[in-house]
């Protein structure tokens, strides 16, 4: 056989078996990015309907359910799109489909549950980092244009006013408390930080909340002043009878 021909075809295979190599490493790269993807798409999905989870928990609104249902969505959708043949998840997003309309059809004003004021500082750290998170997720909903800037804006704006009312109604627990264990001085602490935290604040509840701390403030302000007022006319009293006694105090034999 000649010589060339051998090579010309010893050439042929090595660049198939280096093509077959490349493509089979382009696969592998592509599948590997794919579920990449789609564990990244899984991670929000999973994030997002734990947020749902507290919706009875604390106050949500429709905008915010509407929001994190449509995140949910978007992800199942962009995960359908990297295997369009799943028909689990195909039935998953039918089924979001219907919940988003099921909430836009029948959720009633105002919200999914009444606030309710922590027991507690680790119970008011959990529900302040929830709000946070779901601040965290509206902005970056909304800057991928999937969260209107109204709605965004109002919910922002009502999440905010949540996590001053979790700070405030931690605030008056914790001085009730500190009152109840005579540490007069600690409560009056407290209640001016949380006159500082609504000085630049104007809603309603922050008014509200105002006037109340502010009337704790100063019942505790006057006890303590009426209390050292006390305490220098003892000291006063005290002194001047030791003067007396000085005095005119019986004079010792010598």
């Amino acid at each position: 056989m000649n010589i060339g021909l051998i090579i010309a075809l010893v050439a042929i295979l090595l660049v198939l078996i280096l093509g077959y190599n490349i493509m089979l490493q382009y696969k592998v790269k592509a599948e590997t990015a794919r579920k990449q993807e789609s564990t990244r798409y899984l991670q929000i999905i999973d994030a997002t309907e734990d947020l749902i989870g507290h919706a009875h928990h604390m106050p949500y609104s429709k905008d915010l359910l509407m929001c994190l249902n449509t995140r949910i969505l978007d992800a199942l959708q962009s995960m359908h799109e990297l295997d369009p043949k799943n028909k689990q998840l195909e039935q998953r997003v039918a089924h979001v489909k219907q919940q988003i309309k099921q909430t836009q059809d029948n959720f009633n004003e105002g919200e999914s549950a009444s606030f309710k004021v922590p027991t507690s500082d680790k119970q008011a750290i959990v529900m302040l980092k929830l709000v946070k998170r779901l601040r965290d997720t509206i902005r970056s909903e909304h800057n991928k244009g999937r969260f209107e800037t109204q709605a965004y804006v109002a919910e922002n704006a009502r999440l905010e006013t949540i996590q001053i009312r979790i700070n405030i109604e931690n605030v008056i627990k914790r001085s009730n408390d500190a009152i109840i264990r005579g540490q007069p001085g600690t409560a009056i602490q407290l209640l001016k930080k949380g006159l500082d935290a609504l000085s630049t604040r104007s809603d309603n509840y922050s008014a509200q909340a105002r006037e109340k701390l502010q009337t704790m403030y100063d019942e505790l302000e006057l006890k303590r002043q009426n209390r050292n007022a006390e305490e220098l006319h003892q000291f006063e009293e005290n002194q001047r009878k030791d003067d007396m006694e000085a005095l005119f105090g019986e004079k010792k034999k010598w």
